[in-house]
């Protein structure tokens, strides 16, 4: 299976992974009434972690998908405020 992402992407999805299951412990801990709160601060530092790493990675392009509704928009905008300054004349 061959896949576009790096490593290092991985890696921060990893991370999410990690501290979604600490944070299942934590809430599993919680209905066994003897709260854990080791899980609950270790999901978040993972999660945060994760959150870091993903977010290095550059945006990709724009597929262009809303092209056309963004173009139609830019069009009635255009139209709107020539009508203004026609009115202003």
């Amino acid at each position: 299976m061959e896949s576009d992402e790096p490593l290092i992407y991985r890696v921060g999805t990893f991370f999410y992974v990690i501290g979604g299951g600490a944070f299942v412990l934590f809430v599993v801990s919680d209905f066994a009434e003897q709260a854990d709160f080791d899980f609950l601060f270790m999901a978040l530092v993972m999660i945060g972690i994760g959150w870091m790493i993903r977010r290095s990675k550059a945006p990709p392009p724009s597929a262009g998908r809303f092209a056309w509704w963004r173009k139609t928009v830019d069009e009635q905008k255009k139209k709107r405020q020539s009508k203004q300054d026609a009115k202003k004349k």
